[in-house]
């Protein structure tokens, strides 16, 4: 087993993960077999009762794993199956230490952080890197690590050391770092500065590792100049030092590292001198290209809670991008804080509610995606209404299911006081209520998570279409309310079909109103097996619908398999655009947008 492990210094958010995944597309196509691992040093189990605004969106796994949202990076970019073991956190460690202490495994010996917390970090990543995720028998070949934070944070110490003993327990030939660093550029000079780097270098080889690879993140191409200074002073080869300058899209960086031979340099120290052929990364170049090209904006209205921060709905925003660039549409992000829909916005603050109604009004599909909490639930309930009563194209996934229910009761039904149990414990016609197996007094862990089976009741309505006419499809769920059984019948003698539900029939999986061009709720989470390659499939419905495309897609969606669409309309003529992030583009709230 060979290992790469990926470091970030001098500042967070450099792109560690869109580093480590694009490592690791670049070694897949070299013929090798890869698996990730993503460290993060915070006391936290798992990611699950973290807020977005924390730490972004939460990612879930098969396995029902609530993981770091690089887990999803890695998922995407090597179209693998990860499991939540492929996220170390210290307080994951720090468990099963106790647990072996308490039931004696340590026979009396006094539990430290060396060895026993560092052996418990080794032993993780060895057990874990054996475990094929591509479907295929046999341990992989290459284990991507990457080590969450900033070197010289005191709470990734126990990992540095644990990694520094790591290095020398696999033996030379078997471990590659790769340091990814900033060389920031001074406006007031327009100079390349490497002193930065230097420090971080120096602190990183105090700590007992020596990076074999540079990764440097800048503006623009590294100087010559420069890379030699760095070589100098940070003693690595100047060929081993590569530059990560911004580009149009993130599709470009496995192609930017291609083109610098880093395959070359990481293969020379992991001991691989049989494999001399050039990746191949035909289908990464044509997709980049297309993303590139596209000038034909599609706009989609992101309603939500958290869009002050875009992290918040990564996985939902690259859905999005993979079904765009598959419709040939480059898209728009219109960003509408929920709450600022609500009467009580429009009382206190109305050019605010104004605004947030033009925003509304000037997209061509309408997208409420997962949250908790009360917060913004009528603006999703109002958005709801309006898709509905003007035949956008909408898609609510899990609460925005929820809400596009509730909507239907209170102004179908009739019952104006329609609500969810999460919101108004004592309401007298609830629509959505807690599931029973469900866990009031612990949140870690508690929700129904991971792939569950879904099965079609209905087979000639849009969504089962969508998904090739399949008999039952798996997605992955994180919720804990449900749409109420009891209502069901009464909302479908009003037109809402339930049109998927799971293996008892008691739970609603799927909504969707045939009457609307497009407007289809899900109780589960599509965004998460998207692809670039293999956009979701009611993702791909969405776009198509909201450019006047679903007709000719749901022809083509007969007989074909769900997440299987690429590439699925024409062209149009190609032309080079403007300014935009990785591909997105948004009405002015575009932080934080990578892989």
């Amino acid at each position: 087993m060979k290992y790469v492990l990926v470091t970030g210094g001098v500042v967070s958010g450099l792109g560690k993960g869109v580093t480590a995944s694009s490592i690791g597309v670049l070694l897949q196509a070299c013929g090798l077999r890869v698996t990730s691992i993503k460290i993060d040093p915070y006391l936290n189990k798992d990611a699950g009762t973290m807020s977005p605004f924390e730490h972004g969106e939460v990612f879930v796994l098969d396995d029902g794993g609530e993981v770091d949202l690089d887990l999803g990076n890695y998922e995407r970019f090597l179209d693998v199956k990860l499991t939540r073991d492929n996220n170390i956190t210290t307080g994951k460690i720090y468990q099963s230490v106790i647990d072996k202490e308490r039931k004696g495994d340590y026979l009396g010996k006094t539990v430290q952080v060396v060895p026993h917390i560092t052996d418990a970090i080794q032993d993780w990543i060895e057990r874990v890197a054996a475990i094929p995720v591509d479907g295929k028998e046999g341990p992989p070949d290459v284990c991507v690590i990457e080590l969450g934070g900033t070197i010289g944070d005191i709470e990734s110490m126990p990992f540095i050391e644990a990694l520094g003993q790591f290095s020398y327990r696999v033996g030379a030939g078997n471990f590659c770092l790769i340091h990814v660093s900033l060389v920031p550029v001074l406006n007031v000079v327009g100079e390349q500065k490497t002193k930065p780097t230097q420090h971080s270098v120096r602190g990183l080889r105090s700590l007992g590792l020596t990076p074999n690879i540079l990764a440097c993140r800048s503006t623009t191409e590294l100087d010559t100049n420069v890379k030699e200074k760095l070589s100098r002073f940070c003693h690595v080869p100047e060929e081993n030092i590569v530059t990560l300058y911004d580009v149009s899209n993130i599709w470009h960086i496995p192609l930017l590292l291609r083109d610098q031979k880093a395959h070359e340099a990481i293969l020379k120290v992991l001991d691989y001198p049989c494999i001399t052929s050039k990746p191949v990364l035909g289908e990464w170049t044509a997709r980049a290209q297309v993303c590139d090209k596209l000038t034909e904006p599609i706009r989609i209205a992101m309603v939500g809670k958290y869009t002050g921060l875009s992290d918040s709905y990564l996985s939902v925003l690259k859905a999005l991008l993979h079904a765009s660039v598959a419709c040939r549409r480059k898209l728009v992000i219109v960003w509408v804080s929920a709450s600022d829909l609500e009467n009580a916005t429009a009382i206190e603050n109305p050019e605010v509610h104004r605004a947030a109604w033009d925003s509304l009004k000037s997209a061509e599909g309408v997208l409420v995606p997962g949250g908790f909490g009360d917060r913004g639930v009528e603006g999703k309930i109002i958005a709801a209404k309006y898709a509905r009563e003007n035949n956008i194209p909408y898609l609510g996934i899990c609460l925005g299911m929820q809400t596009a229910v509730i909507e239907y009761a209170r102004s179908v039904l009739g019952l104006k006081d329609a609500n969810s149990t999460e919101f108004d414990q004592n309401n007298k016609n609830p629509c959505v209520i807690f599931m029973p197996e469900g866990s009031k007094t612990h949140m870690g862990g508690t929700m129904r998570l991971g792939s569950r089976r879904t099965y079609f009741h209905v087979t000639n309505s849009k969504a089962s279409q969508l998904y090739g006419n399949q008999r039952f499809i798996d997605e992955r769920h994180r919720h804990r309310y449900e749409v109420n059984p009891d209502m069901v019948s009464q909302l479908e003698k009003a037109g809402l079909s339930f049109i998927g539900k799971d293996e008892s029939g008691r739970r609603m999986q799927i909504i969707e109103l045939g009457s609307h061009p497009y407007f289809i709720g899900v109780q589960f989470h599509p965004e998460f097996k998207s692809r670039p390659g293999k956009p979701s499939a009611l993702f791909l419905g969405l776009i198509a619908a909201a450019s006047g495309q679903l007709d000719a897609l749901l022809k083509k969606s007969v007989g074909t398999k769900a997440n299987g669409f690429t590439n699925v309309m024409s062209a149009g003529s190609p032309h080079r655009y403007g300014n935009g992030i990785n591909g997105i583009h948004s009405n002015g709230n575009s932080n934080g947008l990578h892989a």
